[in-house]
Formats: C-alpha cells, sequence, structure tokens
C-alpha cells in the first residue's frame, strides 16, 4: 500500500537520497505474500525442475510418445564416439548444450543428465521427494495468491497501485524512453510499468500456472474436465507451464536488475519495512 504520509523513522544514514520524505508504502499484508511468494517460487523452480527432468520433453496436445510427431522441446544427451554430447531440440532445431544442459559434469567425467544438480531439488535423481516439495509449495502459492486477493480488496492495494489511470496509459511511451536512459522517478508510487507487470504476473501468470498445474492431475481431469479441452490437452498444459515458469523466471531476473538500478537499499527497506524515502523534490 502506497499511503503518503510523514514518517517519523530515523534514517539509516545509509540512503543515496537523505533530504527526502519517508512515505508508507508497502502494507504488511503485501510485504508478507512478498517474501512467502519469493520463497514458494523457488522452491516450485526447483523441484520442478526435478519433475521435468523425469521426462525432459515438452508436446503439445493431449497424448505423446514414438507414435507422435509433436514435440516441440527435448533435452537429451547421446554418445559420439567416447564421448556424450549433450543437445536440445527446439522446433526441430538442435543445439549442442554438452555441460550445460542434457550431458552434465559430475566427478569430473560427463553424465546424461537434463539439469546440473544445482538447479534441482532434490540435487539427485528423486521424482518422488521433488513432486512432494512441489506440490506443498504449489498449495502455499495459492493460499498466498489468495490471501493478498483478500487483503488488497480491503485495504485498496490492488485499485490503487496496480490498476493504471488512462493518463498513465497515454504516457507509457515516455516512461519506456525514461527506463531506457535510467531516470526513475521516486516518489512512492508505482509506474505505469510496473502496473502492468505486476497485474499481468498476478492477475494472469500465476492463476495461469495453477490451472494449468491442476490439469496435468488425472483426479482434476476428472472432476473437471474442461480444462483439458480449455488448454487442449494434458501435454499441452505441460507446455504452458513450462512456458509460464520462463516467463516468472523472465520477470524475476528484471524485477531484480530494476530494484538495483533504482536503489538497492531505499527497495529493500520498502519491501521489508514498508517505508520508502522519496526524491527531495517529490516531498
Amino acid at each position: 500500500m502506497t499511503t503518503l504520509r510523514e514518517g517519523e523513522p530515523q534514517d539509516d544514514g545509509q540512503d543515496l537520497r537523505p533530504t527526502g520524505r519517508l512515505v508508507y508504502r508497502q502494507a504488511l499484508t503485501t510485504r508478507l505474500a512478498h517474501w512467502l511468494w519469493a520463497a514458494a517460487l523457488f522452491f516450485l523452480l526447483l523441484s520442478g525442475l526435478q519433475i521435468f527432468m523425469a521426462r525432459p520433453n515438452l508436446y503439445i496436445g493431449q497424448q505423446s510418445g514414438f507414435g507422435f510427431d509433436n514435440a516441440v522441446l527435448s533435452i537429451d544427451a547421446e554418445r559420439q564416439g567416447p564421448r556424450i554430447v549433450g543437445y536440445v531440440d527446439l522446433l526441430g532445431h538442435r543445439f549442442d548444450t554438452t555441460g550445460w544442459l542434457g550431458a552434465i559434469a559430475e566427478d569430473g567425467q560427463l553424465q546424461p543428465r537434463a539439469f546440473p544438480s544445482w538447479m534441482t531439488i532434490p540435487g539427485y535423481r528423486d521424482l518422488a521427494t521433488g513432486r512432494v516439495v512441489h506440490f506443498f509449495f504449489a498449495w502455499m502459492l495459492v493460499a498466498t495468491l489468495l490471501f493478498w486477493f483478500v487483503a488488497s480488496l480491503i485495504n485498496g492495494h490492488a485499485r490503487r497501485d496496480l490498476v493504471p489511470t488512462r493518463r498513465e496509459l497515454g504516457g507509457i511511451g515516455a516512461d519506456i524512453v525514461r527506463h531506457l536512459k535510467l531516470r526513475f522517478a521516486h516518489d512512492g508510487r508505482y509506474n505505469i510499468l510496473q502496473k502492468l507487470s505486476y497485474a499481468a504476473v498476478l492477475f494472469l501468470l500465476l492463476p495461469l500456472m495453477i490451472a494449468t498445474g491442476l490439469t496435468m492431475s488425472p483426479g482434476i481431469n476428472a472432476f473437471a474436465p474442461w480444462l483439458l479441452e480449455l488448454f487442449g490437452g494434458r501435454q499441452s498444459a505441460r507446455t504452458i507451464h513450462f512456458a509460464g515458469m520462463l516467463l516468472l523466471v523472465l520477470f524475476f531476473i528484471v524485477h531484480l536488475v530494476m530494484v538495483l538500478l533504482a536503489g538497492p537499499l531505499n527497495e529493500l527497506r520498502s519491501i521489508v519495512t514498508g517505508w520508502y524515502r522519496t526524491d527531495p523534490e517529490a516531498s
């Protein structure tokens, strides 16, 4: 929540804008949801790669196998003479990924493995444990999202801070230019690019990840078969789920870069304590 009012906390002496005003930017519910999402998505990513490693292939449609030519991505390894070569097949194009994907160095030797051990939970091959971890944090993600929705409706955070105004939409071009020039406004409010990206993740991408995850469950298929029709089959849902994961990773990278460029101490204080220091001219 962004509430512009005078703040009393003492300055830590390390902020780059010591003469600006402290405003209460993030409500406690928003801060709790932020860190719960961060933890859940971290474990979901690494456990999800453990699950994916059991069959590192993506297909379009309801079925998959040797009798179908519907693969869009495959991560595998093959022996070429005395050495193992890892590769990625993407839409019919093959790329050598030895040492990165498909063939990973373990104990000084290349082994057929889709991902390095540091990218999966657990680090060794264990599909059962990976599924347990994945499902636990998936439900944690769902619960946190519901908690945030309800809290944001009550305190007005979603309407006030995530819904762009017509004036903001009209100035999106200028805001893009300012970002490209690394000129950031520190007035305690979300800019139009933040609003659009946060809203896309919270209202579109995360619900899509939850829906496609449920579509891959045979039990949910029996209860809600319309999900299979909605996503074009279980294999298509799996592919969409994987693509959504890549978009979340991209969002995290861009989000982290923006935090570093905009002033990490100020941004971190905002999401930890709720207090944000504005520019002097914004005071």
